[in-house]
């Protein structure tokens, strides 16, 4: 079968042949990926390597390579929500297995480890502030997933049948989807985190139960998620992009988790808006064992 040429509308490369969003360039991506939401975060990562090779801007998009221990690493900012990590996946792929020149997609293909560091409130009243949790499973509020072919090929299907029938769930909202991290991912951290199944949801406010001066379709969403439990397991804590890093990362075979940083606690109705401190240990913690991936 004769090998698709990408179209140039399908993948927009820019004049100095770097990625449309991104502006990177394929030689500028690292292997390892730290994903952040913030792009103040970005330097605060960078702060750490021990040398930095290149430094690009573009949009909420911030990228910096460079070396931590001896490892190449890139830290990206992609700002907030799922639409982002849509198009940062997509674009992280591409840089690693689509040959620019011909428009192809590579035939020995590279593997990226992709980490998300993020901040999060706890749904559980045992969580602090301060813990890092390990999104084991992300739990998807969000439609992205189904607009893709093999969506019911990274999910676990039984887990959101029961989900969606204990909960009740509406049926004006997105389907809920469950995927898991990379199994690797979870044994180099689970020494250091506390596990858990982390919602990714489409918003802040109603979306994750916050009421304002609109009220939630469901006033009791949050308290049917604490309660919901899976084979002993439970939901643990709030985000809003980790569902669909793992899934899309699932489907093009790189490995990929979230980490948050718990900055407010949604049971006892608490927040901390000083978690720099939390933040800075969550990224000392992952470039140390990021470093010493395999």
């Amino acid at each position: 079968m004769r090998q698709r040429i990408i179209p140039a509308s399908e993948l927009i490369i820019n004049g100095d042949g770097s990625i449309f969003h991104l502006h990177l360039r394929p030689d500028e991506l690292a292997d390892v990926v730290i994903l952040v939401g913030d792009r103040a975060r970005v330097n605060t990562v960078a702060s750490y390597f021990d040398e930095v090779e290149c430094d690009v801007e573009n949009r909420e998009f911030h990228t910096i390579t460079g070396r931590y221990r001896g490892r190449r690493m890139s830290v990206l900012s992609t700002g907030i929500g799922i639409g982002n990590i849509d198009i940062c996946l997509t674009e992280l792929d591409a840089l690693a297995n689509v040959d620019f020149a011909t428009r192809k997609v590579k035939d020995n293909m590279r593997r990226l480890t992709l980490v998300r560091l993020g901040t999060s409130g706890a749904l559980q009243a045992d969580i602090e502030v301060g813990e890092m949790v390990f999104a084991r499973t992300s739990l998807g509020f969000d439609s992205l997933l189904g607009y893709y072919a093999d969506r019911d090929g990274v999910c676990n299907l039984a887990m959101e049948h029961d989900f969606v029938e204990k909960m009740q769930w509406g049926e004006k909202l997105p389907t809920p989807y469950f995927v898991d991290a990379d199994k690797e991912l979870f044994e180099l951290f689970r020494d250091y985190t506390t596990e858990g199944i982390t919602v990714a949801a489409t918003g802040f406010y109603a979306p994750q139960g916050r009421f304002v001066r609109l009220a939630p379709a469901d006033l009791s969403l949050n308290e049917k998620m604490e309660s919901w439990r899976y084979d002993g397991r439970r939901i643990t804590n709030y985000e809003m992009e980790g569902s669909a890093l793992a899934g899309l990362a699932a489907m093009m075979g790189h490995r990929a988790a979230t980490i948050c940083t718990i900055i407010a606690q949604r049971v006892a109705l608490k927040a901390q808006p000083d978690y720099k401190p939390f933040v800075e240990r969550m990224i000392r913690t992952a470039l140390d064992r990021l470093a010493t991936l395999e």
